[in-house]
């Protein structure tokens, strides 16, 4: 596996997401303005995660796709306690107990390792049973 490159894509994807996230409350659509960032955050994971996997697997690995998918959610978890929650969510009145006990976040957690699964299974592996 190439460590640096999976970090590397994951604060990417991290990034991206949070951008997302926070650019929601700037569109109100729906009333509870939480629940309508988590939709789109959810919504953001799925290209952003496909994409990562794509300039992961970009350069010739093989690695399942499980392990890059959680390279991806534990470098997002990590900047999300050292960033998010610390910048984001204490300022409002959350904790990063409620933060990470939140099963949204677990649910987006399930989201990123279950895309690059997919994507290795569709793109990689069976592209590597052809040749």
């Amino acid at each position: 596996m190439k460590k640096i490159r999976a970090i590397t894509i994951g604060m990417g994807i991290w990034g991206l997401g949070v951008g997302a996230f926070v650019s929601s409350f700037f569109i109100p659509l729906l009333e509870n303005a939480q629940l309508q960032a988590n939709l789109v955050l959810f919504l953001a994971v799925v290209p952003l995660v496909w994409f990562g996997a794509k300039l992961y697997y970009k350069s010739g690995s093989t690695t399942q796709g499980v392990w890059v998918g959680l390279t991806f959610f534990l470098v997002a978890a990590v900047l999300d306690a050292l960033i998010t929650v610390p910048f984001l969510v204490a300022p409002n009145g959350g904790s990063h107990l409620e933060f990470f006990t939140d099963p949204g976040f677990w649910l987006i957690g399930l989201l990123f390792i279950g895309i690059a699964i997919v994507y290795w299974y569709l793109k990689v592996k069976r592209t590597a049973e052809f040749i």
